[in-house]
């Protein structure tokens, strides 16, 4: 019990202190995507772990509290949601188009990534869903046949180049539209696009959920269900 006890804490305690370190190198970066803290803190971790003589079981099982926090934070975006509903109402047909061509185009691109590159298995697996947000992909991927570990690399590495070309291909391509910025943000970048247009404006933010929480209730019904066919093919 009391080894236990002493796991959550130092896990706790070491993820609470290095974010704090990795949110004030962000913001001292005048916020650079590529140093979000969710891949700095991640990197840090993996290095000070060692040096805590603690291996990944234990850290994944000390740090729980975090995955039911990072549950409740999901759930909160339902607000900014919930204000913006008239208009999305408004536009449900070019929501409704923009988050099924953004998702089906994601999940087309794994499979053609997957071909190229000659990929099988458990890699495929925990390749299809990454364009879904974390905790969805790694349910789909588990259903697959896939595994956490890769499943997360590919997320997160699908994530991050989202977040830094996304800004620059929307300037580029001259898109202003608040209601498409926010959309193609949270539909390519999962949770990190959300928050990302929450920082445009709420209008933003409140798409930016939209195409995260769609896609992932997308991803999770497209994918198993095609895996299915073309088993029975």
């Amino acid at each position: 019990m009391s080894i236990t006890f002493g796991n959550t804490l130092l896990s706790i305690v070491a993820t609470a202190l290095t974010y704090l370190f990795g949110l004030r190198i962000y913001r001292k970066s005048n916020q650079k995507s590529w140093l979000n803290p969710l891949y700095t803190v991640t990197l840090l971790l993996f290095l000070l772990l060692p040096f805590l003589h603690m291996d990944v079981k234990s850290y994944e099982k000390g740090s729980k509290i975090f995955s039911l926090l990072l549950q409740t934070g999901i759930v909160s975006l339902a607000i900014p949601i919930y204000k913006q509903f008239p208009l999305i109402r408004k536009n449900i047909k070019k929501i409704t188009v923009g988050i099924v061509s953004g998702g089906m185009a994601g999940i087309a691109s794994s499979v053609a990534f997957a071909f190229l590159l000659g990929l099988k298995g458990e890699v495929v697996a925990s390749l299809l869903p990454k364009t879904a947000t974390l905790p969805v992909a790694l349910s789909v991927s588990s259903s697959l046949g896939g595994t956490a570990p890769l499943t997360i690399l590919f997320v997160l590495i699908s994530a991050l180049f989202s977040l830094i070309v996304g800004p620059h291909v929307l300037d580029g391509c001259n898109i202003k539209s608040k209601t498409a910025r926010g959309l193609a943000m949270g539909i390519s970048a999962q949770a990190l696009g959300a928050n990302r247009s929450f920082q445009w404006g709420e209008e933003e933010g409140a798409m930016g959920s939209v195409g995260m929480t769609t896609t992932a209730i997308l991803v999770s019904v497209t994918i198993p269900m095609g895996m299915l066919f073309i088993a029975y093919l």
